[in-house]
């Protein structure tokens, strides 16, 4: 569960924030004023300030908050001066935005607000789409506006250059004040509410931003996201009624509270129009009592009635905002906040204290139970030892003393200074729960502290102005001289007050309490010098805390009062409850007491108890093993049969699912080696026949993803030339996870591999996320007889992922479908195996996202226009992105029956070519290229819908948030021993270039991350063995990171690498001299000419085609994913290809070997460092095997042509 906050604002206006990992409130101490309430998102947080004025609170985060201004300079030529600045009347400005219209001088940018700060000067922008330019960065048109090309020709008359300019936002984590509009509003804000993020991904964190003025008005914000987090200005909502309160969730919900007690719902709100068109009104839950308060999530409402009432509206959803009807729930709150997965907060009518709904699922949303979070805030840790100690059994009465004022100024240096070590107090209980209490007045029987109810926004002015100091004057007697403060005990039935002076010692003479609080009582600073007597006297002040201070009789309360509660930024799973509810004790105690009991056992009795179990280990070995080796063996060798009856993918055609009979028969011979035969028994003709398998032969167990059946598929070397596997259907999960569980530890024990992977393992994926590793040989890259790599054994890890890199020192990471970046933890195993084929520790579960399309389609005809119903040769009018496959919204499911669907299904924006307001993107015919404007040759066009599905497993994987990641490269140790922090680099989903710091092989995870200042977004990134950063932009052009160093780990400076004639590159690998890139076509590229000196090479030279993926070792061995392999039946996509040849003096190799496909992904070779045996090759006239024996094992050889033979 990734780590989000709560947000809170106490009675006082001080705002507090909740981890989900902690266990205690954290106060904003940067916060300069009292604030009335805030609603935050998972990006930053805004609130409403006692000034009435809005402030914003980014969170830091590792990636800066850049915003690019430009501005276009464009000039025209004429026979006298060439090309210049003197344009023509009817021209565009000189200094223009990219369409001529707005008039841009480079003086004319201001910085919004002072929250911002420019990061350089105006600079010109040498590359054009993909490609470098001239140094001047000019390109060149006919006219304006026109095509604009790199190359000036003799028919250019105008050119243009584009000037860049970032400013940064440097207000984080700190509150910044909104910049008022150049027209001031007419009245203050008196509540506010931010949601949207999942109304569109794009633009990057846009938020909407709702506001509640005084008068009733709601106000919108516009223009906020990720680069731009302050927004541009508010816009006025038309309103049927006066407005008191409103809620955004982060969908399309947006609900609103009338003065009347009725509620508003915004409808029409969608990625073009963030804001909505128009309201509905809904009415109260009860007709007599109005309502106060609503809060909206995703697909849940929540209102609370004027009479404290809680009422959850059913029906909601994002096609039915308004819902269907009103369900009371049980307690009574003053208002209530959801959070991002409709989980639910509030805060108690009567305790003011936070609440949190249990029991909220998918399928439940309106939840079972409230709980009470009762975790102390920031300074409060008197609280919990008192609940300790009061949990162990532990009374106290009469007086107790309290600690010096040097241990309270440390612990609050603020009070400190203001009160001065003179002040000291004897207080009853009773005037901390109502100050305007009389002393004198019978003490009731269950004393309630005063509450006051807040209606309005001047609840703090109310708290203020009920605290009168001639009140508290009469509890305080101050004394002239500094003594310690008198924190009273109230016993079990009666309340004394007892005055203390510097001669009275307190507590109970004679008894000496130690271990209380050992970490207060130990402190130097903490004692007195005043009652020497009690020096080592351990500190109670931690039992029982009455707080003197004028300015805070509640916040010290045993039960803090709380005004508001804000859920939008966090995120809580259903099925795992934070750490607000787990009772923790006083560990640092509880650590003092086992480190004092610890200091009585001395090295020399622990090294005494070592030999002496040692010892008595070696009797007992040879009593029950050695004196029995001269018996013989009863059973020499032990043969199991496990049998079971599943479904076969025939061999021969027609290929259908046929009933057999499935056996394993597993055998340990008498030097415990252990080997087995798989059997399938089926009819053919109603003859009895069987197919087998010798499990020592068999290289991979695949599970295959179907959405009907429980399938996986057996490899062996023969099968994995021939494309085509045992292919194994179970009647059940349970049963398949058995049968693969069973068959993979046989496998493993027949090979003798047990536990983690080593450090030189190759990691593959397959294109449905699962986990491979295979342990390589030195004979793998042999010369001239390399193993071949179809004999390759590959092993399943638990998780679930779309990539992964690794390195020779055991640093692996991973990336998911959702971008999460995952961190190997050293463990084995996970998902499906357990017992001795999974670790038990270091094992965590781990989640992914991802997301199914599907395709509309129609076809244009001259009566109706479009419409769904198009020619007999036509696509299927709901289909797979190919069209052959019928996929509408009610018969596709989820690819397996592991994943769940967490969504509904929505039209996706972002598809490459763009789209139209309505998602669509438009085309001659099916199929061919789409584009999302509408032209008069456009006569068929198509939208495509996504909806979301989630897949929980477990595996040796640590998450590490929180940036979303799309690619990630480590540095290839090939001399393990001379790297510490071994260099990491990876790019943003967003596109952004980062450095990890911090990765050593005990924490590879790293500590934070270095943002890399890129022009464009990037979508891959690879360092080389020797440092070398290679990367790709998503426009497709290569570059080059220069002085990169472990002294200097981010470099310097972009080298701009002209991609290859006409191809946009996609994914590039080095290893210790090597650079390949893959570009969008499948064509694999070399970099010819890289040396030490000119590291950027000198061209590119075609290698193959038919290449998904890439990756090269950091002894530049070439390992691929390919596509359109032939085998027996037919081609195969996504198979793992090797290599051959590859040397130092041929870093090109010359062959391909095939290996285990397809259904292949990604496969990362940077692990393997181990140097390849050079073997001398006899004379082939004296062998004796050299009729036989071909000289190179591969089935098929190529120089630089078609990897695949096709």
């Amino acid at each position: 569960m990734p780590i989000s906050l709560l947000w809170a604002v106490d009675v006082h206006g001080r705002v507090y924030s909740l981890s989900t990992a902690g266990q205690q409130w954290d106060q904003c101490r940067n916060a300069q004023m009292e604030f009335k309430r805030v609603t935050a998102a998972q990006q930053c947080c805004w609130g409403i300030a006692c000034d009435n004025s809005i402030y914003l609170n980014v969170h830091a985060s590792d990636l800066p908050v850049r915003y690019q201004e430009e501005t276009y300079e464009n000039q025209r030529w004429n026979p006298v001066d060439g090309f210049s600045d003197r344009l023509l009347p009817s021209d565009r400005w000189q200094w223009s935005d990219v369409s001529g219209l707005q008039h841009q001088p480079l003086d004319g940018f201001q910085l919004p607000s002072s929250s911002w700060e420019w990061e350089g000067d105006w600079f010109v922008d040498e590359n054009f789409e993909g490609e470098p330019t001239e140094r001047e960065g000019w390109t060149y048109a006919i006219d304006f506006p026109a095509n604009y090309t790199k190359d000036k020709k003799w028919n250019s008359c105008v050119r243009r250059r584009r000037w860049l300019r970032y400013r940064r936002y440097k207000a984080m984590d700190m509150w910044a004040k909104i910049p008022s509009q150049q027209t001031t509003l007419p009245d203050p804000f008196s509540d506010i509410s931010c949601g949207g993020s999942d109304i569109s991904e794009e633009p990057r964190g846009r938020l909407s931003l709702w506001a509640v003025s005084l008068q009733g008005k709601v106000w919108f914000r516009e223009g906020i996201y990720h680069h731009n987090p302050e927004g541009w200005s508010w816009e006025e909502v038309p309103l049927p009624g006066e407005v008191v309160q409103i809620s955004c969730g982060p969908g399309d919900l947006v609900w609103a509270v009338l003065w009347e007690g009725q509620f508003i719902v915004r409808e029409g709100i969608g990625r073009d129009c963030p804001k909505g068109s128009s309201w509905t009104l809904v009415d109260s839950p009860s007709p007599d009592v109005g309502a106060i308060h609503i809060a909206v999530g995703v697909n849940v409402v929540w209102a609370v009635t004027k009479d404290n009432k809680v009422w959850f509206r059913r029906g909601v959803n994002s096609h039915n905002p308004c819902g269907s009807g009103w369900i009371h729930m049980v307690g009574e709150m003053l208002m209530v906040n959801v959070g991002l997965n409709d989980q639910v907060w509030g805060i108690g009518s009567e305790d003011r204290a936070v609440y949190f709904r249990q029991g909220v699922t998918p399928s439940e949303l309106s939840g079972k139970t409230w709980k009470t979070i009762s975790i102390p805030r920031e300074g409060e840790r008197s609280h919990s030892s008192a609940s300790s100690l009061q949990s162990a059994g532990c009374f106290f009465t009469g007086e107790v003393r309290a600690p010096s004022v040097a241990s309270e100024a440390e612990s609050d240096p603020d009070r400190a200074l203001t009160e001065g070590p003179g002040l000291v107090c004897s207080v009853a209980p009773e005037s901390f729960v109502d100050a305007s209490t009389n002393p004198s007045d019978p003490t009731p029987d269950t004393p309630k502290p005063r509450i006051p109810k807040v209606t309005s926004d001047s609840f703090i002015s109310e708290l203020v102005s009920d605290r009168e100091p001639g009140k508290i004057s009469k509890e305080i007697q101050p004394l002239p001289t500094p003594v310690q403060e008198e924190e009273p005990v109230p016993s079990e039935e009666t309340l004394t007050e007892v005055a203390l002076s510097p001669s009275q010692p307190t507590g109970v003479l004679g008894s000496h309490w130690s271990n209380v609080d050992l970490e207060e009582g130990q402190n130097p600073q903490a004692q007195s010098s005043l009652v020497p007597e009690y020096a080592d006297t351990c500190s109670l002040s931690s039992v029982v805390t009455f707080t003197l201070a004028m300015e805070d009789q509640y916040t010290n309360d045993e039960h803090p009062l709380w005004a508001w509660v804000s859920a939008g930024a966090c995120n809580v799973d259903s099925h795992s409850q934070p750490n607000w509810f787990h009772c923790s004790l006083n560990t640092s105690s509880l650590a003092q007491s086992v480190q004092s009991m610890s200091l009585s056992v001395t090295p020399a009795q622990t090294a005494a108890w070592r030999k002496q179990i040692f010892e008595q280990l070696n009797e007992r070995t040879k009593r029950e093993i050695d004196n029995f080796r001269h018996y013989e063996q009863a059973v020499e060798q032990s043969v199991w049969v496990k049998k079971g009856t599943m479904q076969w993918w025939r061999d021969w055609k027609p290929h259908k699912w046929i009933d057999v009979q499935f056996a394993l028969e597993q055998f340990s011979g008498p030097d415990g080696n252990k080997d087995g035969i798989l059997f399938i028994y089926y009819n053919f003709y109603e003859e009895k026949k069987y197919l087998h398998a010798f499990i020592n032969e068999v290289t991979i167990l695949v599970p295959v993803l179907n959405d009907s059946k429980h399938t996986f598929a057996v490899y062996t070397p023969e099968r994995t030339k021939q494309r085509w596997p045992i292919r194994l259907a179970a009647s059940t999960e349970l049963e398949m996870h058995d049968w693969l569980a069973l068959l993979s530890v046989s496998c493993c024990d027949s090979r003798g591999i047990h536990g983690v992977p080593s450090k030189q393992a190759i990691w593959s994926i397959t294109c449905k996320g699962d986990i491979f590793v295979s342990e390589p040989t030195p004979a793998l890259e042999a010369m001239p007889y390399p193993t071949p790599c179809d004999q390759m054994f590959w092993r399943q890890v638990g998780g679930h992922l779309r990539t992964v890199e690794a390195n020779s020192v055991g640093i692996v990471w991973g990336i998911g479908y959702d971008h999460t970046a995952w961190a190997y933890t050293g463990g084995y195993g996970g998902g499906f195996l357990q017992g001795l084929a999974s670790s038990t520790d270091n094992i965590y579960t781990q989640t992914d996202v991802k997301s199914v399309f599907i395709y509309e389609n129609q076809r244009w005809n001259p009566v109706t226009g479009y419409t769904s119903r198009g020619l007999p040769t036509d696509r299927y009018m709901w289909s797979d992105a190919s069209g052959l496959h019928e996929c509408t919204k009610t018969n596709t499911k989820p690819p397996s029956p592991q994943w769940t669907w967490v969504s509904d299904w929505a039209i996706d924006y972002s598809v490459s070519g763009g789209t139209d307001k309505e998602g669509w993107q438009y085309a001659a015919d099916f199929p061919a290229s789409y584009h999302g404007y509408k032209t008069i040759k456009d006569f068929v066009r198509r939208r495509r819908w996504a909806r979301k599905c989630k897949l929980t497993t477990t595996g040796p994987w640590q998450e590490i948030p929180p940036i979303p990641l799309s690619d990630v490269s480590i540095l290839p140790c090939a001399t393990p021993s001379s790297v510490e922090v071994v260099p990491l680099w990876a790019i943003s989903n967003k596109g952004d270039v980062l450095c990890r710091l911090g990765v050593t092989t005990l924490t590879p995870a790293g500590s934070s991350w270095l943002h890399v200042g890129t022009d464009q977004p990037f979508k891959s990134v690879s360092i080389g063995a020797v440092s070398q950063v290679w990367a790709i932009a998503r426009d497709g052009s290569a570059f080059y990171r220069g002085a990169v160093s472990s002294e200097n780990p981010a470099g310097d400076s972009w080298y701009h690498i002209p991609s290859p004639a006409k191809q946009k590159l996609k994914q590039v690998s080095v290893g210790r001299t090597s650079v390949y890139t893959v570009d969008e076509n499948g064509n694999l590229w070399y970099r010819q000419g890289v040396t030490p000196s000119y590291p950027q090479g000198s061209f590119w030279e075609h290698i193959s085609n038919n290449v998904r993926k890439v990756s090269v070792g950091p002894l530049d061995q070439v390992w691929i994913i390919a596509d359109k392999v032939q085998g027996s039946h037919s081609l195969s996509c996504g198979t793992v290809c090797h290599r051959l040849g590859v040397q130092p003096t041929e870093p090109k190799g010359h062959t391909w070997d095939y290996g285990i496909g397809g259904g292949w992904d990604h496969i990362t070779i940077r692990g393997n460092a181990m140097d390849p045996p050079r073997l001398r090759l006899p004379s082939l006239t004296n062998s004796p095997f050299s009729a036989n024996r071909s000289p190179e094992p591969v089935r098929s050889t190529e120089v630089n042509g078609n990897a695949m033979g096709c």
